[in-house]
């Protein structure tokens, strides 16, 4: 009878065992989703933050921009965002919620059946408390051995019942423990509703202002129709400038190009005249030792045949191959130097810091239509809106390849190899042309917007043909 508790004992152990394991596992795995969860919202209350405080300087403005609904439109995104980001951390707490729920269900079921197996042995211990009982049980043995055997049988059994009682108590913590974290996660799960309803509020309140703003735009249409040709003309002005920076830098590099074409051709035409003078030695060499070798058989007396000398040819080595190019090489690419200003800037793709330490995108690159309007404009670049009067920073290495005027703005172009990055609507300078530039290395300040309630710039990337290459993509994620 006792072996076969000890066998139910040792099953409950093992399910005990397995339980805690599993609970810490799943508690390892939910804190860190958890953890993930958290910074994501946290990074989205970052944002909306930024978003607040622009929209709150442009916010006064007698006229609704585009900027204002363009960063209106990205706090609704922003917030619809982080209501999905809690929905998540609801759906995790719930599924937690149900887990401790069946773990502590199935450990009060572990419970009581080790509450009835102890029991059962209190039972037993209570009909045989005699102490005439146990000495007639050892006694009773045919043997000496037997006996011994008996007194252990004795021993482990007292010892089976303070295991009884120990695991009885363990189970009883952990199922308290369990209660506790179930509780914690109900009342985890209250907040995140309430936050949750909090946020819906505040997205009910963005749409309306977004509502707003499109009533305002319509009733604003002629005057963004001009905005929207403004634009489209300094457009076409900074892409004139791109072209003809990459026309000159072209031509330079041709005349790079040839410069080192005829130095290498000089030093060829030198080689070969130094070969063919030192070829006209050796012949002349040879002629006069065997003029010297005549003039001794002739001593003899003996008529001998006077040949030629034989003049050797010059072995020439045929040219070696050239190896095959695993990338192509551009025209822009005519140093060593503006090769690698190429490859870093490729190799940085998706990781290039902004040009501005702080602002919020309001035009994206490509074509953007104007709500409540028919009007539908062009962006060849991202337009940032930020502080009047911020710094703008490159974001590679490079040159300043153009310094231009921009209707009474000022515009920056700088070269990293084949590549071109425009930072325009500056309404000052800090750079030369020519000179070499790092990343944040200010090349400038912002300019005011088109309403004149903030600053606004325009940046844009172009490859060596001059084609427009989408801004973000090149950015880090912020």
């Amino acid at each position: 009878m006792l072996i076969v508790m000890r066998i139910k004992n040792f099953n409950m152990v093992r399910k005990i065992v397995f339980l805690l394991l599993l609970s810490s596992f799943t508690c390892g795995a939910f804190a860190q989703t958890k953890q993930e969860l958290q910074q994501k919202q946290q990074s989205l209350l970052n944002e909306i933050g930024n978003l607040n405080k622009t929209l709150k300087e442009i916010r006064n403005s007698k006229s609704k921009s585009l900027a204002n609904y363009n960063l209106v439109k990205r706090k609704i995104a922003a917030r619809e965002e982080l209501i999905q980001n809690i929905n998540k951390d609801i759906r995790i707490i719930d599924k937690n919620i149900k887990t401790s729920q069946l773990e502590i269900d199935h450990l009060k079921k572990v419970l009581d059946t080790l509450k009835q197996e102890y029991a059962k042995n209190l039972q037993f211990a209570y009909k045989n408390r005699n102490t005439y009982n146990y000495l007639s049980f050892i006694f009773s043995a045919s043997t000496f051995n037997d006996a011994i055997k008996r007194i252990t049988y004795l021993k482990s059994y007292r010892q089976y019942r303070e295991q009884q009682v120990a695991q009885i108590e363990n189970t009883q913590q952990v199922i308290s423990d369990k209660i506790a974290s179930l509780n914690n996660s109900k009342n985890e799960k209250s907040m995140a509703l309430q936050d949750q309803g909090k946020q819906l509020k505040v997205l009910e309140e963005d749409r309306k202002e977004k509502n707003e703003v499109v009533n305002k735009l319509k009733g604003q249409e002629e005057d963004l129709a001009t905005q929207v040709k403004r634009r489209e003309r300094d457009r076409q002005q900074i892409q004139q400038a791109i072209t003809a920076a990459i026309r000159r830098e072209q031509a330079e590099a041709r005349k790079r190009a040839q410069a080192i074409a005829k130095q290498k051709a000089a030093e060829k035409a030198a080689a070969d005249e130094k070969k063919k003078r030192d070829a006209e030695i050796a012949r002349q060499n040879k002629a006069n030792e065997a003029a010297r070798d005549n003039a001794k058989a002739n001593t003899n007396n003996t008529p001998k045949d006077n040949p030629k000398p034989a003049i050797e040819d010059v072995a020439v080595a045929p040219p070696p191959a050239k190896p095959k190019k695993e990338r192509e090489d551009s025209p822009l690419e005519s140093t060593d130097e503006s090769k690698a200003l190429s490859i870093n800037f490729e190799s940085s793709k998706g990781r290039l810091p902004w040009p501005v330490d702080a602002g919020q995108v309001t035009v994206p690159f490509g074509t953007y239509t104007i709500p409540g309007t028919k009007l539908v404009g062009r962006s060849e670049g991202i337009t940032i809106s930020l502080p009047v009067g911020a710094p703008v920073k490159a974001v590679a290495d490079g040159s300043v390849t153009s310094i231009f005027d921009l209707g009474g703005e000022q515009a920056v172009i700088v070269l990293h190899g084949k590549y071109l990055t425009t930072y325009s609507h500056l309404s000052s300078t800090n750079v030369n042309k020519g000179q070499q530039v790092r990343p944040g290395t200010v090349l400038g300040r912002a300019a005011t917007n088109d309403d004149g309630d903030g600053g606004e710039i325009l940046f844009m990337v172009s490859n060596e043909r001059g084609a427009p290459l989408n801004p973000t993509s090149w950015l880090r994620p912020r």
